[in-house]
Parts: C-alpha cells; structure tokens; sequence
C-alpha cells in the first residue's frame, strides 16, 4: 500500500500542502518520496511541470522500495500503489512488484509511438491483482494513470479552476473539494507533448484518452475478467456437498489467499508477545469466517491470527436495548448483532483449529469518540458524501485502527480484558463472496420476479459494478492507519472461475430446502464451510456491515433518515 500524488502544471508548482503530506504519510509510513520533471516545448515559449510524491508501506520484497520508482536509462516515473500477484500468469509474490512493472515498462522501443503505446498497455493489462498508478513515459511524453479492473484501490483526480493544473491522488487534499474518482474502466493517458493556447496562456491539455482493459470483449464480458455464464439449469439439478463447485471455489480460494498471506514482512516495532502479520475483518459472518479459516491452513503455525470485530453505541438501539435483558444490561456494545455472530464464530475457529493462536479483538466504539473523528472520516470519504457511505466508513475506520479489548482463551464477555492495539498490517476482508455468488435478498428477489434469466442478470449486473462502486472509498478509510486491505475472494482467477460457473452452481434458489439445513444463498460457500468444520457458521444469516455494527444511521433520533440522503454536517 503506498500513498501516491502528481500534478501536471504550466506554471510553478507549490509543495503540497503538510495535511497532504500527513496524508499520504499515513497511508505509507516507511518512505516519503518526490521527483519533479520539467518537458520544453520544442519552440521553448512554455514548460510542463510535473510533481510526484510517493509514501510507501513496504509489504513486498526484501527491501523498501524508495517511490517514486525512477528509470536511469529513459527517466521515466512510477508511483505504484497496489500489488501485482500475478504478470501474465504467473506469481511474483517472491519479488517487489513496483520495481519489477517499472522493468517491463521501461523496455526502450520508440520506433514509433504506436507501437511504445501498445507495449506500455500490454504490460499494464497482463497485471493481476489491485492497484492504482501513475506512470509517465519520457520516451513518447506521455502520462497513463488508472486503477486496477476491479477498482480495488483509490485514484483521484482533480482540475483547477483556472486551467493551469491537473492533480492526482490517492486521498483528497484538505479541504476536500473538487476531486472526482478515476473510472476503473480502462487506462488512461494524457499527451504531455500538446497544450491549450487560451487568451490567459497556456493550459496543459487536460482531455484524457481512454483504452480498453480488453481490446475486444463479447457482450457477456463482465470486468474486463471473464465472460458471465448465461446457462440456464437443468430440471434435476441439485447443489450439494459433492457437487465440484464446491472443491473448486476451495481450490481458486486457496490459490488466493497463498499470494495473500505468505511471505508478509514483521511488522516494525513489534511489541506484541505474538507474531501476528494478518487481521481479518471479523463479523463473524460466513464470508470473513472461511476465509479466517483456510488462513489458518497457510499461515505458519508460528504467528497468530487477530480477528478484529466492531461494534458501536448507537444512541437509538441503545435506548431500546434497555429492555431488552442480555449479558450486561449496561453494555451496549455486546447486544450487537456482529458481535453475538463474532463470538461464535471465534468459538467455532477455536475448535476447528485448536493449535491456532487466535486472538478476538472487540473494538467498542462510544458514540461520543465516534462522532470525534467524525470530520477525519468524512474528508477520507470524498468524493462519497452519502449517509450510508458514512455508516460503512465509521465501522471500517475503527476497525482498521485495531484497538480493542482482547480474548484468547475465553469467547465469552469479561468485565475486564487487557486492552491491545493490533500489530498486523495486512487485512483480509470477505468482499466480495456476496456478488459472485448471490448472497444478497435482492438475488432471490431477482429469482422470485423472474426466475433463472432474472437472477443471472442481476448478478451479472452486480459483478460488472464492482469497479464503479466503493472499493476506492475504503482504500481510502482503511488505508489512512497504515493498513493493506486484501480481498481473496476478488482474485481474479477466483472471479473468473466464479463468473464462468453456471448459476445453479453458487446459489440454489429454486430448492430452498436443503437436507442439512444450508440456505440457498451462496450455497457453494455454505457447503464448504461445513466440510471446513464450520457447521454454525454455514447456517448464519447474511447481514450488512453497517446494521451488524450499528453504525446505521447512528445520528438519527428516529432512524428515518435515508441511506442516500447527503452527510449532515455537525
């Protein structure tokens, strides 16, 4: 995870501002870098500037690598922020990603432009795996920038009122105005060899080219990955333990959290009695509880494992739960429903993988410190300015910071655990499983209205949005503590599997019964958790982050406020 910026003037470039650098600190604590350039015309009448700045956090190779990444031979730049598993298939997890992109990238061909080009999007479109860049070519003066085809990290993009300037960055500047998020729908570039001529100057000609992810895709190609399988089921079909789909989505899952989850550096000051490099983001739901579980079978059995579960004091719930009896009557935070699920959830890890060191982490989050980090977390969210933006970001911020009372060897509630800061700066989120294989109520809604063509539209519908919807908005949330969020089920050899497997193969909405009990939402995921020793977890209900940890319309006196109405301001 790095923190990357550039801007693109024709007149002199002030230092970014300290909230920026602190910023782009925060995201990238082990290295603060800048390179500038400056490209004449040839008629030498005007000067394109550019500034670049890098912060990284080093979880890749066996060094830091020192952004922004500069060629010797072209001069050429890279600001890399993200992480490249896989180049042209094949894993380079043993490697430092950024210097090796900038490697290939560099290769000096200028036989013409056309063919420069076509070698920079060749390179940029074998990568998997999340990320977002800036890179400018000194070979044909040209800047690509963009984000990876799922979205999975943060870019922003802004143009000064008067013209003069093109900024990038990964988080908006304070105050946060003007910023708008790069597409994920392709890479972009800008011919840094042409201008604007205007009555005030010279303007760098702001208009970006597009290019394709995928020169050409059929109609059913969804996220530039895979094409979406339109089949429709037989009459007898039957989802089930021994059905292939099942040891299949354990394989791609498995395949992914081995890039994932191995080979993490330990963290810097290391402080804690255990070695722990990996958290996961803890419902104790079905998605994040599988991927804590296959964890287990890959990371060394020397290092622990932190769960990090959040719950808040909703003002509104709190008032109700008076009267309703639970543990504690005056604890509010264990009333909430993730934080009943995460205790299971933990006790089932526990006996499942009883040599693990496991640690759950119970993140209790008072209404009076939430609404203190309020600001922070609404200028993290620009250009999001939603209600319900704000209540996924307030349960992901105070998540990803990791601090927490702290359980070991009992899951039940005590009056008085020790309180610790979670050293791991890798996450592992569950995103994901609920688009790929229809856990969501607006899935079997889908079925209900029309059937199978109904549903396989939806999802289809659901999985091609990924990339314009809200990864960037948490790299942005989560990213601020020095944290690396990864998404296994987003790999997107998983993907690829997951959309090319017939629908009847995921979820199995037309047999709601199942002999063992198993919803048919995400059924294939359900069957596996089973045979993974999670039968209690298999049978959990889906719910959304924001009503498991009562951040849902937190301010709210009555609850009424709509999801999509803009943040009120206080």
């Amino acid at each position: 995870m790095c923190g990357i910026h550039a801007v693109i003037s024709t007149t002199v470039i002030p230092s970014i501002s300290p909230e920026l650098e602190s910023l782009l600190s925060n995201r990238g604590p082990d290295h603060f870098g800048q390179a500038h350039r400056e490209i004449p015309f040839e008629n030498g009448d005007s000067i394109i500037r550019i500034n670049f700045t890098s912060t990284v956090l080093a979880l890749r190779g066996d060094h830091v690598a020192r952004q922004p990444l500069e060629s010797s031979i072209t001069r050429s730049i890279l600001c890399w922020n993200g992480e490249a598993w896989r180049v042209n298939g094949q894993s380079i997890s043993d490697k430092n990603d950024g210097e090796l992109i900038l490697t290939r990238l560099d290769a000096p061909d200028v036989s013409s432009v056309e063919t420069r080009e076509s070698h920079i999007l060749n390179v940029l479109r074998s990568v998997d795996g999340p990320f977002a860049f800036l890179f400018y070519d000194a070979q044909i003066k040209r800047l690509y920038f963009g984000r990876d085809r799922l979205g999975r990290r943060s870019l922003l993009l802004n143009q000064s009122e008067d013209g003069n300037s093109i900024s990038f960055s990964s988080i908006a500047d304070v105050p946060a105005t003007g910023w708008k998020e790069v597409n994920a729908d392709g890479i972009y570039s800008l011919n840094l060899d042409t201008r604007l001529v205007t009555p005030h100057g010279f303007k760098p000609d702001s208009h970006a080219t597009r290019h394709d992810w995928v020169p050409s895709g059929g109609d059913h190609m969804v996220s530039s990955i895979g094409d979406f399988n339109m089949s429709l089921p037989p009459s007898d079909h039957k989802l089930d333990f021994d059905s292939l789909s099942v040891e299949m989505l354990r394989h791609w899952l498995c395949e992914s959290l081995k890039l994932r989850v191995l080979d993490i550096p330990e963290p810097p000051n290391l402080s804690s009695d255990a070695d722990i490099r990996v958290a996961i983001l803890f419902s104790g739901g079905l998605d994040c509880t599988v991927i804590a579980r296959l964890a287990h079978d890959f990371i060394p059995a020397s290092q622990g494992i932190d769960l990090i579960n959040v719950a808040f004091e909703n003002p509104r719930q709190a008032s109700v739960d008076k009267i309703s009896p639970h543990l504690n009557a005056a604890d509010v935070y264990e009333a909430c429903p993730d934080r009943m699920t995460g205790r299971k959830a933990f006790a089932e890890l526990k006996s499942a993988c009883p040599g693990r060191y496991w640690r759950f982490i119970a993140v209790n989050v008072p209404f009076k410190e939430a609404m203190s980090h309020k600001p922070r977390i609404v200028s993290l969210l620009h250009p999001h300015d939603t209600e319900m933006d704000l209540s996924i970001a307030l349960a992901l911020y105070f998540a990803a910071r990791g601090i927490g009372n702290s359980y070991i060897h009992k899951c039940e509630w005590e009056s008085a655990p020790p309180s610790v800061v979670s050293p791991a700066r890798v996450l592992l989120s569950g995103l994901g499983a609920d688009e790929l294989f229809g856990g969501y109520a607006r899935h079997e809604q889908a079925f209900r209205n029309g059937g199978y063509p109904r549903l396989i539209n939806e999802l289809k519908l659901d999985i091609s949005r990924i990339g314009q919807r809200n990864l960037g908005r948490d790299d942005r949330i989560m990213a601020h503590w020095g944290k690396e969020v990864r998404f296994p089920y987003l790999d997107e050899e998983l993907v690829r599997f997951a959309i090319g497997s017939p629908v009847w193969e995921k979820c199995d909405f037309q047999n709601q019964f199942h002999p063992a009990v198993i919803d048919p939402a995400k059924r294939v995921l359900r069957l596996l958790a089973d045979k993974l020793g999670l039968p209690v977890i298999a049978r959990e209900k889906k719910r959304a982050i924001q009503f498991g940890s009562r951040t849902a319309k937190i301010e709210s006196s009555t609850g009424r406020r709509r999801g999509t109405a803009p943040i009120t301001q206080t």
